[in-house]
């Protein structure tokens, strides 16, 4: 009988700390590696568009945080005529960096 009442609280603790746990939103940021200022709009299969203008050379911005699933980076480049692009999967528990890398012309790379 004890081994009954010992194995039905365990199921019971099992289950409510397997339950409690919880997935965060994939998180994003940009890195600037060019000479130019970007501008980067980040659009999401749930239809969120997010703006972020001004990213100086060099700087590499604050996390935000999206909605998983397919992510759209595309980037205007001040003083190019070039627009890069990339696609990437967002899963829940992740962080990724959008890099842009100086080049003729410049490409985008995803990091996590």
């Amino acid at each position: 009988m004890k081994n009954i009442i010992a194995g039905l609280v365990a199921l019971l603790l099992l289950v409510t700390f397997s339950s409690c746990g919880s997935s965060a939103d994939p998180q994003f940021r940009v890195s600037n590696q060019i000479t130019d200022k970007a501008n980067i709009q980040i659009q999401t299969s749930g239809g969120n568009t997010i703006n972020i203008n001004g990213v100086d050379a060099g700087q590499t911005t604050a996390y935000q945080s999206v909605a998983e699933g397919n992510t759209d980076v595309t980037v205007g480049i001040q003083n190019q005529s070039a627009t890069p692009t990339t696609s990437f999967y967002a899963y829940k528990d992740n962080k990724y960096t959008i890099v842009i890398i100086d080049g003729n012309p410049p490409t985008l790379r995803v990091d996590q």
